[in-house]
């Protein structure tokens, strides 16, 4: 009919997840009761014309006005097809965009006042290059779709009049959704239309394009696999054909040749050829087989019966110890003692030795040594940081990942069940949610549970009896009993200053020269010169910063030969201070004259021993005991029984009791911001408070270390050694210490046992008889 004679109230049909354009045939299916009235009405009172407007949301059954977009196609309705009572197929073509004024809900189906409203167009630049545009990616989709059809449909197109119909097919074509198809509909203009057309197809290219990828991915691993096996299958015919062996067949082959020549127990053989026939049945594509194979090859490396033969001279064995190390006499003593045993019983079980010393004094290199010595292969395993305890034990096979532990990877690459075996920094073991590493080591290091150990992986026992266990630690703090109680402890104390320049001619310096390329022929370093390195430029109980020291000298004298220089560098004390600069160290001296209330303390440090002078003064008018120093609560304690037991005798010693509770006292420990504690001080406080009271000075070349009870006992302490050497190289040429450590100074070297005087006391009054003279006119009687 005339465009003038359309009437304004058409039937809607509400469509879901579709949308129609003008010029467009779109063939539907109408099920809704409301949607077939519709359609009835449109045929019976409006020859087939009827308005198709998108729902908002394809799940409402019943669609209202606030349901339907505003902008829909009017349509005429072509042909219609009743399936049943309950839906009908109808097919529709789009005549015209139409605007929605009204919808009336009234009848038995939705009706709306519309009015035309034609897509605007503009013949502009911009539009023309984005048709250009649309028409090129519409081409490069459709080649992607159906490359067959591409170069027909790119022809169609780029025949094409009506650049709206061209959106509407690529649209329907792509199956865009509903709300993007809305938004084409919906643009104002054709420059519009054409912009988000341009990016929908864009992205819809983008998305094919990664399908695509990703089904030629897929088709490419299946075809590879298929492959493969064809290849296999053909090249086992092949095999097959010239009569050679199959490789699956091969390598069964090879790992029961040498499961037979293999020395295994029993029970690891039984197991191992049960596991053998499975790995025989498992398919050679099966992930399991790789493990299997894995697992076979770790129990036929293992050293289950290869031992190495003990060197049980026991005069060679001295002989490397004492060629590799200087001094440590215990630990070469204890290894000697372990040669003679099996010298005597070859079935012995291995001691499980721990080192414990301070950083440097050689206790990783002392295992190499003593590997040496005994003919053994060594091992050297650092346990510091550890926290997961299968990282010993080892992961159990059903984990993907798994393999054995460290131990029997050691055992492994050992090549042999006897071998020295290092566990370093045993004392930094850690602690987590994973396990107790420590604990795990209480079986590992029991000499009677380590000739089954049981690691996840392997879970067949294997023998550590034989092997000879070395752990390292620089403090038992930290260890657990239960695994302290499994160690035979060596204590490695720090070297004195003699043994220093021993060790710094004999080893230290020979390496240092030879690693800088030089000789002795270039560079010597005298003995004061040395003396004066060790003192000044490194303070330790162990020799690693004096190895730096005289690295860095050796380096300089190299720069200096490499700059021309061809004269002999001797490296006497000037030198040195030239080439390092200041001194970092300045060693504690004796102090010449001590005033009333100091005395002269020892104290043990890692770095080795220290001279620490003890002051206190009287407070007029104060009250109690002020202890300043960052003094810790055992060296306060110590200082509170110092004070408590001269009260107690003030009258025996000539002390007027009354300067107890009229003054107070505060006692300061240099230097103060350093950390102090222990009891070892406790002597030297009560000398101390002994010398301030009776204002008596206490002896200036006399140092003292041990603990004091409230009853005057004197207790025994630790870190003699160590606290001697500090002593004498003060200056200072009188130690007193408990009785009970008169036995520690068999540690000492000889020279200096000779050149010191030591006065051991069980009493406070011994100690007061050797430090203040004038205190105790007469010396007292124990009663």
């Amino acid at each position: 009919m005339p465009e003038s004679e359309v009437p304004q109230m058409l039937p809607v049909l509400a469509l879901k997840n579709v949308v129609l354009y003008p010029k467009l045939v779109l063939p539907l299916s109408v099920g809704r009761e409301p949607s077939r009235a519709a359609v009835d009405a449109a045929i019976e009172k409006h020859e087939g014309e009827i308005l198709l407007v998108a729902q908002r949301d394809p799940g409402v059954e019943t669609p209202g006005a606030d349901d339907l977009y505003q902008t829909g196609t009017r349509a005429k309705i072509r042909k219609i097809l009743r399936t049943s009572q309950q839906s009908m197929e109808i097919i529709v073509s789009g005549m015209e965009r139409i605007a929605v004024l009204r919808l009336d809900a009234a009848m038995p189906f939705l009706a709306a006042e519309w009015e035309s409203h034609p897509l605007p167009e503009e013949k502009t630049t911009e539009e023309e290059a984005l048709r250009t545009a649309l028409y090129e990616l519409a081409g490069k989709a459709i080649e992607k779709i159906n490359p067959q059809a591409a170069e027909q449909i790119a022809g169609l197109l780029a025949s094409a009049d009506d650049p709206a119909q061209v959106i509407a097919l690529l649209a329907t074509a792509f199956s865009l959704d509903v709300d993007k198809q809305q938004e084409l509909l919906e643009a104002p203009d054709l420059a519009e239309a054409l912009r988000q057309a341009v990016k929908h197809i864009s992205h819809e290219i983008q998305v094919l394009e990664m399908r695509q990828k990703i089904v030629n991915e897929a088709q490419s691993e299946i075809s590879k696999e298929q492959r493969e096996y064809v290849l296999r299958r053909q090249l086992k015919a092949i095999q097959n054909e010239l009569g050679e062996d199959d490789p699956e067949r091969a390598e069964v082959d090879e790992l029961r040749e040498r499961l037979e020549k293999a020395d295994l127990p029993e029970d690891v053989r039984k197991e191992a050829t049960r596991e053998l026939g499975r790995f025989e049945r498992i398919p050679s594509q099966s992930p399991e087989r790789h493990i299997l194979r894995t697992w076979l090859d770790l129990v036929l490396e293992l050293p289950w019966r290869v031992y190495t033969e003990d060197a049980l001279e026991i005069a060679r064995a001295r002989e490397i110890l004492n060629e590799d190390h200087y001094g440590l006499d215990d630990v070469k003593e204890r290894i000697l003692e372990h040669l003679g045993v099996l010298r005597r019983n070859p079935d012995a079980k291995a001691p499980i030795l721990c080192f414990v010393g301070p950083p440097g004094v050689g206790k990783t290199s002392l295992g190499q040594s003593i590997a040496r010595a005994l003919g053994r292969k060594f091992e050297r395993m650092s346990v510091g940081g550890l926290h997961d305890e299968a990282e010993l034990r080892g992961h159990r096979r059903t984990y993907i990942g798994a393999m054995a532990g460290r131990l029997i990877q050691a055992m492994r690459r050992a090549g042999a069940a006897n071998p020295a075996l290092m566990l370093d920094e045993i004392d930094k073991l850690g602690r987590d949610f994973r396990g107790d590493p420590a604990a795990a080591l209480l079986e590992v290091l029991d000499p009677a549970q380590n000739s089954t150990f049981r690691d996840n992986y392997l879970d067949m026992p294997f023998d550590l009896s034989k092997v000879l266990f070395i752990t390292t630690a620089n403090t038992l703090d930290t260890l657990p009993q239960p695994l302290l109680d499994r160690l035979e402890v060596i204590r490695l104390a720090g070297y004195s200053e003699e043994e220093k320049v021993v060790i710094a001619n004999r080893y230290l310096i020979p390496r240092q020269l030879k690693e800088a390329g030089l000789t002795d022929e270039n560079v010597t370093f005298p003995d004061a010169g040395l003396r004066k390195l060790i003192s000044s430029y490194t303070r330790e109980a162990g020799l690693r910063n004096l190895e730096r020291a005289i690295g860095r000298l050796a380096r300089k004298a190299a720069l200096k030969f490499a700059e021309g220089q061809e004269d002999l560098i001797e490296m006497d004390p000037e030198r040195i201070t030239d080439l390092l600069g200041p001194e970092t160290f300045l060693p504690e001296s004796a102090q010449k004259n001590l005033p009333a209330g100091v005395a002269t303390g020892l104290a043990w440090t890692p770095s080795g021993g220290d001279v620490l002078y003890v002051e206190a003064i009287l407070l007029p008018s104060g009250k109690g005991l002020t202890l300043t120093g960052q003094l810790g609560e055992v060296m306060q304690e110590s200082a509170k029984a110092a004070q408590s037991y001269l009260w107690a005798h003030a009258e025996e010693y000539g002390i007027d009791a009354k300067s107890f509770s009229e003054m107070g006292v505060h006692i300061h420990v240099p230097a103060g911001a350093i950390p102090k504690d222990g009891p070892s001080a406790g002597i030297t406080a009560a000398v101390a408070l002994a010398s301030l009271y009776s204002k008596k000075p206490a002896r200036n070349d006399t140092a003292m270390t041990g603990e004091i009870t409230l009853t005057g006992r004197v207790l025994p302490i630790g870190g003699v050694k160590e606290k001697v050497l500090a002593a004498r190289r003060a200056g200072l040429t009188r130690v007193v210490m408990p009785k009970a450590n008169a036995k520690d100074l068999r540690d000492l070297p000889e020279h200096v046992r000779n050149e010191m005087e030591f006065i051991f006391a069980e009493r406070i009054d011994e100690v007061f008889a050797a430090t203040i003279p004038e205190l105790l006119p007469e010396p007292a009687v124990a009663g």
